[in-house]
C-alpha cells in the first residue's frame, strides 16, 4: 500500500491564484486524484481484467481504424 505523501505551497506576496495553480498542479502530477477514485468502489480482480482488455481492444480497433484507407466515395 502507498502512503500518501502531504503536498503543500507556499503562498508568496498573497499571490494565491498561483499558489493553487501550483498545488493543482502537483496534485495532478502525483496522480493522487486517480489513486481516490480507484479507492472509492472495489473491483474484483476478474472485472479489473475484463475492462483491461476492453480497453486493449478498443485501442487496438482505434489504431486499425486510423491505418485504414479512407471509404471510396463513388
Amino acid at each position: 500500500m502507498n502512503k500518501l505523501k502531504g503536498r503543500s505551497v507556499t503562498v508568496v506576496d498573497g499571490n494565491v491564484e498561483k499558489a493553487l495553480r501550483k498545488f493543482k498542479k502537483k496534485v495532478q502530477e502525483s496522480n493522487i486524484l486517480n489513486e481516490v477514485k480507484d479507492r472509492a468502489h472495489y473491483t474484483k480482480p476478474t472485472t479489473q481484467r475484463k475492462i483491461k482488455r476492453s480497453a486493449a481492444r478498443n485501442r487496438w480497433q482505434r489504431y486499425l481504424a486510423d491505418q485504414a484507407l479512407p471509404k471510396k466515395m463513388y
